[in-house]
C-alpha cells in the first residue's frame, strides 16, 4: 500500500550542513517506514532568509546532490536554493521555480503539491484560502508543506508556523500536523479519497497570535543564545505582557523586573508594579532616577557653552520635554543596559505597534533593547493578550486588574498623571484603527478623509461607529489629528524605526517588511482639494 510522509522540519537559515543532515535523517525515517515519497519545505537546504554568497550557493548545491543520491527506492521533493527539486531513484528528475504549484503522480494517484517556507502572519487564513482554492482548481488532493522555526532578516524576527496540511478536491482540509512542531507524517495514498474533512476548532484569534509569539520569542533566545532578560516595567500593560511572557518562557528565576520611579510615577503604578512581580514571581528591584535625571539637567544647565572663535559663552536651558527624554534614556541607557550587562543578559523593548507607528517613543530610551516582541500587535491585542495570559496561559491573575484598567500613560509630567486620568497622547481604541489603515491597509490621507466625508470612516478602518464624532466634534479637529499623526508616521517615526531594535513579525506587514525611506510627508493633490472643500463648507 503507498504511503507518502510529510516532513515539516525546522530549517535553520544559513545552516545547508544541519538541514542536509536533518533532510537525510526523516528520509531515512520515511524509507523504514515503507514510504513512496518524501515531501520537504521549500528552502529546506538553505533557508528562506540567508546571507548570499557563492560559496554559500556552492555548498547548497553540494548537499543538494547528496539528497538526490538518497532517493534510492523513495521519490524526494524538497527546497533547494529559489527551486523546488525532485529526485527518484538516485537521480534528479526535474527542477521547478521556487513558490510554484505543481502536480504529480504518485503510485497512480494524481496529486497536487505546494512545498512553502513561508512565516506566520495573521492567522494564516490568506494561506490556506490559496491552497484550499487551488485544489480545487486542480481537481485532486493538495498536499502542503512548510518549514517551522525561526529565520531573521536582520530587522524582523520571523516565526514559521507549519501548519502542514493536505486538502481534497473539494478543498477541505483532511489531514494537518500541529503548528509550531516538527513531525513526520505519514498518511497512505488510498486512503485519501475516503478521510473526512476536519473540523477546524473555533479560538479566538489571540490564541494563535499566543502560540506564534511564545514561540518565536522563546527560538529567537536560544538562537542567540541568552536565558536571562532584564524588564522595565511601568505598572502599565505593555510591560504588564512582555514580563509574562518572558517569565513563562523562561522562568521566574531568569527574568529581574526593574521599576525605576521618577517623581511623576504615582504610588499607583508603583503598587502595580510590585504586585505583578509578586504574582510572577520573579526577581525584583526598584531603582529611582530622580536624582540622576536632575543632576544630569544641572550639570547641563550650569554648564556655558563656548564659541571659541568668538570668545563668548551661552547657557542651554532644559524644556520640560526635553527632561522626559532624559527619564526615557536614564531608565534604557544608563539603569536597563547595565543590570542587562551584569547579569550577563539582555533588556527588552517593550513598544506596541501603535506608539512604533508614529514614532511615540525615545530614541535610545524606551525605543531601545534586543528585541521588540509585541511591536507587531496593536494596543487593543497587546489588553487582549493580558486577559489570554491571565486566563489560559497561566489560569490566574497575575497580571493585575488594576494595570488592565489603568490608563495609558508614560507618566513623564504631571501631565500624565494617572490618579487624575491623564494619559498618553492617543485615543487607542480609535488610533490604533487608524494607525493600521496607515499600515497594513496603505491608506493614504485622501482615502480617510473621503471616508469622513462620506459617512463611512469607521466602516473603513474598523474602529467602533462614533468614534470620530466623539474625539473630534468639527471637520478642522479631524483634519488635524489626521495631519499631526500621518506626519508622525511619515516623518520622525521612520528615523526611530530605522534604528529601532528587531521587531517579532506577527502580520503580512510588520516594520521592516515596509518599504521605507526618509522622505517627508506627502498630501496628494486630491487631498488637498477635498480637504479645501470640507473647510469651506
Amino acid at each position: 500500500m503507498a504511503k507518502i510522509a510529510l516532513a515539516q522540519i525546522e530549517v535553520a537559515a544559513g545552516q545547508p550542513e544541519l538541514n542536509s543532515r536533518k533532510i537525510l535523517d526523516f528520509i531515512a525515517q520515511a524509507k523504514a517506514q515503507e514510504c513512496t515519497a518524501i515531501i520537504f519545505p521549500a528552502a529546506s537546504v538553505s533557508g528562506r532568509l540567508f546571507t548570499n554568497s557563492r560559496s554559500f550557493v556552492y555548498d547548497c548545491d553540494a548537499f543538494c546532490q547528496q539528497i538526490v543520491k538518497a532517493s534510492e527506492n523513495i521519490a524526494v521533493i524538497f527546497g533547494g536554493v529559489n527551486e523546488i527539486l525532485i529526485a527518484n531513484g538516485g537521480e534528479l528528475a526535474n527542477r521547478l521555480q521556487d513558490k510554484t504549484v505543481f502536480t504529480v503522480e504518485i503510485s497512480g494517484v494524481q496529486l497536487c503539491f505546494m512545498i512553502d517556507a513561508t512565516p506566520y502572519a495573521d492567522g494564516n487564513a490568506e494561506r490556506h484560502n490559496f491552497c484550499s482554492n487551488r485544489a480545487i482548481d486542480a481537481k485532486c488532493p493538495l498536499v502542503y508543506v512548510n518549514a517551522v522555526g525561526v529565520q531573521n532578516n536582520g530587522k524582523n524576527i520571523f516565526p514559521f508556523d507549519g501548519e502542514s496540511r493536505i486538502y481534497n478536491r473539494d478543498g477541505k482540509v483532511i489531514h494537518e500536523i500541529a503548528p509550531f512542531h516538527e513531525s513526520l507524517s505519514v498518511v497512505e495514498l488510498d486512503e485519501l479519497e475516503n478521510l473526512p474533512a476536519l473540523e477546524q476548532p473555533e479560538e479566538p484569534p489571540i490564541a494563535k497570535i499566543y502560540r506564534a509569539l511564545s514561540f518565536g520569542v522563546e527560538k529567537f533566545l536560544r538562537q542567540i543564545g541568552i536565558n536571562k532578560v532584564v524588564i522595565g516595567i511601568s505598572g502599565g500593560i505593555d510591560s504588564a505582557v512582555a514580563a509574562a511572557l518572558y517569565t513563562k518562557i523562561l522562568g521566574a528565576e531568569n527574568v529581574l523586573l526593574a521599576n525605576m520611579p521618577s517623581a511623576f510615577n504615582s504610588d499607583t503604578t508603583k503598587n502595580l508594579s510590585e504586585t505583578l512581580a509578586k504574582n510572577l514571581g520573579c526577581k525584583y528591584v526598584v531603582l529611582p532616577i530622580q536624582d540622576s535625571v536632575d543632576a544630569t539637567v544641572k550639570q547641563i544647565e550650569s554648564t556655558p557653552v563656548t564659541f571659541l572663535s568668538y570668545d563668548s559663552t551661552e547657557e542651554i536651558k532644559i524644556s520640560s520635554f526635553v527632561k522626559e527624554n532624559i527619564q526615557a534614556r536614564d531608565r534604557s541607557a544608563r539603569i536597563l543596559s547595565a543590570l542587562a550587562a551584569a547579569l550577563g543578559g539582555v533588556f527588552t523593548c517593550n513598544a506596541n505597534k501603535a506608539e512604533t507607528t508614529i514614532g511615540y517613543a525615545t530614541m535610545y530610551g524606551d525605543a531601545a533593547g534586543f528585541m521588540a516582541a509585541l511591536a507587531d500587535l496593536w494596543k487593543f491585542q497587546i489588553y487582549a493578550l493580558a486577559d489570554y495570559l491571565n486566563d489560559e496561559v497561566y489560569g490566574r491573575e497575575v497580571i493585575p486588574e488594576g494595570i488592565i484598567e489603568i490608563v495609558p500613560s508614560a507618566e513623564l509630567s504631571d501631565a500624565q498623571n494617572v490618579d487624575e486620568g491623564k494619559g498618553d497622547p492617543l485615543h487607542y481604541e480609535y488610533h490604533d484603527y487608524l494607525f493600521r489603515a496607515f499600515t497594513e491597509k496603505m491608506s493614504a490621507p485622501e482615502d480617510l478623509l473621503l471616508a469622513y466625508a462620506q459617512g463611512t470612516l469607521e466602516d473603513e478602518i474598523g474602529c467602533a461607529d462614533g468614534l470620530a464624532k466623539k474625539y473630534f466634534p468639527t471637520v478642522t479637529d479631524f483634519i488635524a489629528d489626521l495631519e499631526k499623526w500621518w506626519k508622525a508616521f511619515r516623518g520622525m517615526a521612520v528615523a526611530k524605526r530605522i534604528q529601532s531594535p528587531p521587531i517579532l513579525a506577527l502580520t503580512a506587514r510588520p516594520f521592516g517588511e515596509l518599504k521605507e525611506s526618509q522622505c517627508p510627508p506627502h498630501f496628494s493633490q486630491t487631498y488637498l482639494d477635498l480637504k479645501r472643500q470640507l473647510l469651506e463648507t
